[in-house]
C-alpha cells in the first residue's frame, strides 16, 4: 500500500519560516511527479510548488522567490522550504505525487493527509 506522510507544519509567525517534508512510501517503482498543494476552507485546491516529469519544478506566482521545493530520490521525499511568509500563506499543505506502483500498468494519483499551516500577524 502506498501512502504519502507529510510532516512540518505548525504555527510561525509573520515572516518566519517553516519546513515541509513528504515521504512516499510502499511498492514504488517509480515517481513521476511530486509536490505541493494547499487549500483554504471554502477554496480550491491550489498548486503551491511541484516537480513535473521533466524534473523542472513550477511554482505558484505568489511563492516565487519565497519558497523552493527540493528533493531527496532516494529517500523518495520532497521538501518545500518556506521562508518570509504571509497570513495568507495560511492553509492545509498538501502532498501529491504520480506514481508507477508495482502491480498496476496505470500511473496513480496519491495525497497525503494535509499539514495545518497557520501564519499570524
Amino acid at each position: 500500500q502506498v501512502q504519502l506522510v507529510e510532516s512540518g507544519g505548525g504555527l510561525v509567525q509573520a515572516g518566519g519560516s517553516l519546513r515541509l517534508s513528504c515521504t512516499a512510501s510502499g511498492s514504488i517503482l517509480s515517481i513521476v511527479t511530486m509536490g505541493w498543494y494547499r487549500q483554504v476552507p471554502g477554496n480550491q485546491r491550489e498548486l503551491v510548488a511541484a516537480f513535473t516529469s521533466d524534473g523542472s519544478t513550477n511554482y505558484a506566482d505568489s511563492v516565487k522567490g519565497r519558497f523552493t521545493i527540493s528533493r531527496d530520490n532516494a529517500k523518495n521525499t520532497v521538501y518545500l522550504q518556506m521562508n518570509s511568509l504571509k497570513p495568507g500563506d495560511t492553509a492545509v499543505y498538501y502532498c501529491n505525487a504520480d506514481l508507477n506502483v508495482s502491480g498496476s500498468w496505470l500511473v496513480g494519483d496519491y495525497w497525503g493527509q494535509g499539514t495545518q499551516v497557520t501564519v499570524s500577524s
